[in-house]
């Protein structure tokens, strides 16, 4: 029995490259190959150093997953869970895939939201799932987040988000594409309003998720390694007939040409992110 058992699976969606933290450990196979050092690792000490490996790579990891470390131990409150996706264009097999993934992700959608308390700092939290189509944005991720921002805006609340995303669904056309000027607003509207956007990159924030709410936030953080970028590396080489530079679309890269603020491994970024709202805190 293969370790791929209890690895997420991959879809068309995802470029490869970064394996998944397993949701549960399994009795028959308590370890796991690093793709970067390649040294096994106990599945167990894996999870109590939040994912990451000696070497500092980053396992991919589930929505529900974050949020267990992220948030304060019972503060989590989701919304919008009755928000459904309704195949718009009845793209051929699209529904088909659709409960597929909702099985196999254990997720109705791409993205979860909800209010959340981070070392008692109150905020709104959404979190994209890698599992689900790789986080790609459809209506129903669209419609979740700018939801989210409204009601930040009216409860006066500070957002923090964790994108991961191989950009805008193909499935849903340009229902999909509309997202992105649908949660900008909801963004800028909560921006007028003076409140605090967080955003964090994980691997991979790529597409129309990278160009909209993933790189309007007032502090913007990433992963160590993630890849952060609009259209894939092939593309631009092949479109401008140029070699990119080494590392281009890296969070390192990102920072370096003043894209991110800051590249935090995820041990710290709970503290990190505190501190961030602490220092934001109205009425302080």
């Amino acid at each position: 029995m293969g370790i791929m058992k209890f690895l997420r699976p991959k879809n068309e969606l995802e470029s490869g490259g970064r394996s998944s933290l397993p949701e549960q450990q399994a009795p028959s196979e308590p370890d796991i190959t690093c793709p970067n050092c390649h040294k096994t690792i106990l599945i167990s000490k894996l999870r109590a150093s939040y994912g990451t490996c000696t070497c500092g790579h980053h396992f991919r990891m589930s929505a529900r997953n974050r949020l267990s470390f992220m948030a304060d131990e019972g503060s989590f409150t989701e919304l919008f869970t009755d928000v459904k996706n309704t195949d718009p264009l009845e793209f051929p097999g699209y529904k088909g895939k659709l409960e597929a993934t909702q099985r196999s992700s254990k997720e109705a959608e791409g993205v979860i939201c909800g209010t959340a308390e981070i070392n008692k700092y109150k905020c709104c939290l959404f979190i994209m799932e890698p599992a689900f189509m790789m986080g790609s944005m459809g209506t129903v991720v669209g419609e979740k987040i700018t939801r989210l921002f409204e009601y930040a805006t009216e409860h006066r609340l500070p957002v923090v988000g964790f994108t991961v995303s191989g950009g805008a669904r193909m499935q849903e056309g340009l229902f999909s594409l509309m997202q992105m000027a649908k949660t900008s607003g909801a963004v800028k509207r909560h921006s007028d309003a003076g409140l605090l956007y967080v955003t964090v990159l994980t691997d991979p924030t790529t597409g129309g998720v990278t160009a909209s709410f993933a790189m309007e936030g007032d502090i913007i953080l990433a992963e160590p390694g993630a890849t952060v970028g609009f259209a894939g590396a092939r593309v631009i080489e092949q479109t401008t007939r140029k070699s990119l530079p080494k590392g281009f679309q890296t969070a390192e890269f990102m920072l370096e040409h003043g894209f991110v603020d800051a590249i935090v491994a995820r041990p710290s970024q709970k503290k990190v992110i505190a501190a961030i709202l602490r220092m934001h805190k109205e009425g302080k």
